[in-house]
């Protein structure tokens, strides 16, 4: 192992469970994995195996990664030498927050202890903890294994030192950990992810355009981009005299309502679940389905070889 290698343990070996333990081992960390079932854990070797080689990792790199990797069916001894343990087990709050009294119960009184949710605030999944200054959120992206950011979420008990450590640690590994300072539902990123869902489906649900419209404007226009000039420097760059000028004219007319489009509810309510059903806002064949898959795949490894961090 490495020199400076730390014990990472991860609690759910999921699509993020996976690729959070799979950047760890790669980058020298010993890694163990827990998850109940154990179908998830009898397949963790061999998805994160598939996801190396997309990633373009030659066959020497995939199995030192893998001799790093310890599946663990239980809690107890996954967490026991643990430096930092990542939750990420579904979103549920209740079942997050179990997860967490069992892992303060036997993880080292020194561990940081960190939950990887997308929009549950961290107070809520940690409040239950007789030592909250350990604890924090660390929100991936999707793949975690690919996508830069990972946001690092304060709550109010926090110990700095922890977000310090946490943030070195990840920055060790090849990620962007964005600090924030206050614990809000959905961080920084699925606040301003969603926003734009909501108008993109509020323009589909008034009969202003396609779905299919909506994701062809975003890509061929400013999301090509946004991976390098993010929304307030391109603010800047046009002008805050000029965005107020448009903000004056078009923010009364954006979609406002403080619940879910009832579009959206009625796409659920038919069974149009998206790729999972092979019908949602568009229609999806298997084949369209893996054009999309490998077309993000090639994409965001050509953005690692060319943009900065």
């Amino acid at each position: 192992m490495m020199a400076g290698s730390r014990n990472i343990a991860v609690l759910g070996a999921g699509l993020m469970g996976h690729g959070i333990a799979l950047t760890f081992a790669r980058a020298g960390h010993g890694v163990r994995v827990y998850d109940p079932s154990s179908a998830g854990l009898d397949s963790l070797q061999g998805r994160v195996s598939s996801s190396l080689g997309a990633m373009g990792a030659d066959t020497r790199e995939i199995d030192e990664t893998l001799a790093r990797l310890a599946p663990d069916p239980e809690v107890a001894t996954c967490v026991a030498d643990a430096d930092f343990v990542f939750e990420a087990a579904p979103e549920k709050p209740d079942l997050k927050r179990a997860l967490f009294r069992e892992v303060e119960r036997f993880a080292p009184s020194g561990a940081i202890l960190a939950s990887n949710t997308s929009v549950i605030p961290i107070t809520t999944i940690v409040s239950d903890l007789e030592d909250k200054t350990r604890a924090l959120g660390t929100h991936w992206w999707n793949p975690p294994h690919m996508i830069p950011l990972v946001e690092v979420i304060r709550t109010e008990w926090t110990a700095e030192t922890a977000i310090e450590e946490t943030v070195g640690l990840l920055s060790s590994v090849g990620k962007t950990p964005v600090r924030v300072e206050k614990d809000v539902a959905g961080f920084i990123g699925n606040r301003l992810q969603h926003a734009m869902w909501r108008e993109a489906i509020y323009l589909v649900e008034s009969g202003v355009c396609t779905a299919e419209a909506v994701d062809q404007v975003v890509n061929a226009s400013f999301g090509r981009r946004l991976s390098v000039l993010g929304p307030l420097a391109n603010a800047d760059l046009v002008g805050t005299d000029l965005t107020l000028d448009i903000h004056e004219n078009v923010l009364a007319d954006l979609d406002n309502r403080p619940s879910p489009s009832p579009y959206l509810r009625d796409l659920v309510k038919a069974g149009k679940l998206g790729m999972k059903s092979g019908e949602g806002f568009m229609s999806w064949t298997p084949e369209a389905m893996e054009e999309v898959r490998q077309r993000v795949a090639t994409h965001l490894r050509r953005l690692e070889t060319i943009l900065p961090d």
